[in-house]
């Protein structure tokens, strides 16, 4: 196949996006594919090869008959280029429109979990000029995250009423609505998800994070994090997170892959913190890692999704008049 991988975009999430499309580009090419990169500036022009790159109906982008929407963040991972890419009819890796908005709202999609009453950690949505009372009610330490808004990025761990305020006055920098949660001290747990009506659930993986929390740098510097798996869970507490990362990708209709992320407490209560529908694929990203260690190599796992990308599109074709 030629697939168009899509890298960078107008989000500050921009370089991450870049080297996550480099790593699929060479993978694809490892499982035979033609990948082309097509590289999304910071002011939202497109181009591949140096050449401005034409969107049109019948002509769909740069003649892929697939395209890998590698980025991350606002203007690429949350609906907007998956209903560009739905209006020229071009086959697409990933989660619909609808999945992509409503996991990229961190406050939405928790407001859809507690209404189907999936376990997760107390929160608070927080615009500028809101009490901070009850936000402090949440007890403190508690984080505090930018709505819409992914690795780590704008994300602060506020201990005092002040550190609560310039906790937030940071996330309003990267969106005016803020998420503000709970602290769980429980062991982080991620699984990677891979299908479309049936999906599965790679063993999960356990973050051994060396710093005071996953911020940015324990994210993606080498080091920052280890990766124990599987999880050091007894095995109805690991089939308890399986069943949990299969049961939120469904519920949000969410399609070819994500990860989910928990947090497992003493007892073995599991608690779904989020679902990413386009994870990194870095050196150092948990999803494909993950996925080797329960048996799919990486460009096993790229011309899989390619071939769920196909599926989906032939099965919704047939609906779209």
């Amino acid at each position: 196949m030629r697939v168009a991988v899509l890298g960078g975009g107008r989000s500050s999430e921009h370089d991450v996006s870049l080297a996550s499309a480099a790593a699929i580009r060479a993978g694809l090419e490892a499982a035979g594919h033609d990948a082309v990169a097509v590289e999304i500036g910071a002011d939202g022009r497109w181009n591949a090869g140096g050449e401005p790159v034409v969107i049109e109906p019948g002509a769909g982008v740069v003649g892929a008959d697939v395209v890998f929407p590698a980025l991350h963040g606002p203007f690429g991972e949350d609906g907007t280029v998956q209903g560009l890419l739905e209006i020229v009819d071009v086959p697409y890796v990933g989660a619909g429109v609808l999945a992509s908005g409503l996991c990229m709202d961190k406050v939405t999609f928790k407001d859809v979990m507690a209404h189907a009453g999936i376990p997760q950690v107390a929160y608070r949505r927080a615009r500028e000029g809101d009490d901070l009372r009850d936000l402090e009610a949440l007890g403190l330490p508690v984080f505090v995250k930018p709505a819409r808004l992914g690795s780590s990025v704008g994300i602060s761990k506020a201990a005092t009423p002040d550190e609560l305020r310039d906790a937030l006055v940071e996330a309003w920098r990267h969106d005016p609505l803020a998420i503000v949660e709970a602290l769980s001290d429980g062991m982080e747990v991620e699984c990677s998800v891979i299908g479309n009506d049936e999906p599965t659930v790679s063993q999960p993986g356990e973050l051994v994070v060396n710093a005071d929390w996953y911020d940015y740098e324990a994210k993606y510097e080498p080091g920052g994090m280890d990766l124990v798996v599987p999880a050091r869970l007894d095995e109805p507490t690991r089939e308890r997170v399986r069943d949990l990362a299969a049961e939120v990708f469904k519920r949000v209709r969410c399609a070819g892959l994500a990860r989910v992320d928990f947090f497992v407490e003493d007892g073995g209560r599991v608690l779904v913190n989020e679902l990413n529908t386009m994870p990194g694929f870095t050196e150092t990203s948990v999803f494909p890692k993950l996925l080797d260690a329960s048996g799919l190599p990486f460009p096993d796992l790229l011309n899989r999704l390619v071939e769920l990308a196909l599926e989906r599109h032939e099965r919704e074709r047939a609906y779209r008049h």
